[in-house]
């Protein structure tokens, strides 16, 4: 028999190759030339790539036989996951190839803005002696503020206790008891912006982080204080960064990453007090090598027919028929309760109740997960790291399985206590034939409500007029209202999920919220692999 055929399409570390092995047909392709992908494609069983590789929708359509994609690397942005998920093609990267890197560049740049060692460099390299001139700061028993514990911010915190620096943290999705074993104090974002001499931030780029450290934030820290962003560009809103620094409202900044890259102008780079580099947090030789042999084996894996740890999308054991459509819905559920969370997660059961009490429905603890998590942790979050995460993070999770189900054919609910000691519950459905996902339940509120893209859900004490005057809100924002589904308790309190054609400015929800007296206004805004 022919051996399966691995097209490597980038240069990749020798090491990668070596990993392999001797089963498979190495063959090797430009990956920017697309006829010559294309045309190579046709009889490849697994594909190996890089940044510069672009794997979408059209390509898939030259490549009849492949089974695998992996990006040696951490992000996606070359690979379009949902058309290789239609084509039943597995996606895999190597997420914890270059935590290691990003977190030393981070120290880098902490030591750097401590110490002025670019400029003194740049000084003495243009002939100056000018020692006085770069007078710096110790970092012993100095304050570092890290905002996102996940794994870089947990290795820049034990990197940097090793200079005798104080830690304290902001996540909310991360538990007192996982804060304690980092020796790190959880503060609010307010409060860890005043008390900080170096903040660094390591968060996901969504809505809700985008420009999270910006002018006020900047200007409730100290005028000696610095900031550091190795994570993502846009974190730190830019503009304010740049007016922070040129003010001295803050002493300086170091930066790797960047909203457009590169800059489209020398706005920051340019400014003395900030040192900048070209996005290098995974550019060692040594990350690079750690990518190339973990999507390696994970290729090997695949090929083989085994759970591959690293799939971002649906990977590993068989699934039944009967199980595989509600596994978006849950996912989506996870999405959901994420958005309706005050705070971060501590515990989750995951009930699933009826017929699909015969099958094995594990499946749908990782979906919830993903779900949950996808949108708190920086890393790209799967169905089989998920539990992975949550365990870093303190978070337990059970899974309940009943047949008895008076209400609906099946039910899935997600159960989780709080870190802020409060719990909450949202249950969903497949509905009819057509298999219509639905919310039906958020806590003890009866709804039925098919779930869409944009949501918006707020709880308020209910009375006549009160429909009319957030519809008003709403609509004067160019805001349609595609659905809507109140229900009220005997005390008059009511909760409304109300379907949105577009996501709702952050202002016009608090002018909403404030309006009917709303005691939860939260935005929904789910997002598809």
């Amino acid at each position: 028999m022919s051996k399966p055929v691995v097209l490597i399409a980038e240069q990749l570390s020798p090491a990668t190759v070596d990993a392999l092995g001797p089963d498979f047909d190495i063959r090797r392709v430009d990956g920017t030339d697309r006829p010559a992908l294309f045309d190579a494609l046709g009889e490849a069983h697994a594909v190996l790539v890089r940044s510069a590789t672009k794997v979408d929708a059209e390509a898939l359509t030259h490549a009849p036989r492949l089974k695998v994609i992996a990006r040696a690397g951490v992000g996606l942005d070359n690979v379009d996951i949902k058309a290789a998920t239609q084509a039943g093609v597995m996606v895999v990267n190597a997420p914890t190839s270059n935590i290691i890197s990003a977190a030393e560049l981070t120290c880098g740049h902490i030591v750097s803005l401590a110490r002025h060692i670019p400029a003194a460099r740049a000084s003495l390299g243009a002939g100056e002696w000018k020692r006085s001139s770069f007078t710096g700061t110790e970092l012993f028993e100095k304050t570092l503020g890290v905002v996102g514990l996940g794994r870089i911010g947990a290795l820049v915190a034990a990197r940097m206790q090793g200079f005798g620096m104080r830690v304290v943290a902001y996540d909310p999705y991360v538990t007192a008891a996982r804060a304690q074993q980092l020796g790190v104090e959880l503060l609010s974002l307010e409060e860890l912006v005043r008390q900080v001499d170096f903040l660094t931030i390591h968060m996901p780029k969504t809505p809700e982080t985008t420009g999270m450290i910006g002018e006020a934030e900047l200007k409730a820290m100290k005028p000696t204080a610095y900031v550091v962003n190795v994570a993502r560009g846009g974190l730190i809103d830019e503009e304010a960064l740049a007016a922070a620094l040129a003010a001295g409202e803050i002493a300086g900044a170091g930066l790797d990453v960047f909203t457009s890259e590169p800059p489209a102008d020398t706005s920051l780079t340019g400014l003395p007090n900030v040192v900048a580099t070209p996005h290098l947090g995974a550019s060692t030789g040594e990350a690079q090598e750690k990518a190339g042999i973990s999507v390696a084996k994970s290729v090997k894996l695949a090929l083989e027919g085994d759970l591959v740890p690293d799939a971002v999308n649906v990977a590993g054991g068989a699934i039944d028929p009967f199980v595989r459509p509600g596994i978006d819905l849950v996912e989506k559920l996870g999405q959901i309760f994420g958005g309706l969370a005050s705070a971060g997660l501590q515990s989750l059961e995951v009930e699933v109740r009826g017929e699909l009490a015969d099958y094995d429905v594990s499946v749908y603890r990782l979906a919830a997960l993903k779900g949950i998590l996808r949108n708190v942790v920086s890393e790209s979050v799967s169905y089989v790291n998920a539990p992975v995460i949550a365990e870093q993070r303190g978070i337990e999770t059970r899974m309940i399985v009943e047949a008895d189900s008076p209400e609906y054919r099946n039910i899935t609910i997600l159960r989780g206590t709080l870190t802020d000691g409060t719990t909450l519950e949202v249950a969903g459905t497949l509905a009819g034939t057509r298999m219509v996902q639905k919310i039906v339940r958020i806590n003890h509120y009866e709804i039925e409500v098919p779930i869409e893209s944009n949501h918006v859900v707020i709880r308020y004490q209910d009375g006549p007029g009160m429909v009319a005057i957030y519809g008003a809100k709403l609509g004067d924002a160019g805001i349609n209202i595609e659905g809507m589904q109140v229900a009220r308790e005997v005390d008059g309190q009511a909760i409304a999920v109300i379907t949105v054609s577009q996501r709702v400015p952050e202002d016009v929800l608090a002018d909403l919220g404030e309006a009917i007296g709303a005691s939860i206004v939260r935005q929904i805004e789910l997002v598809e692999d």
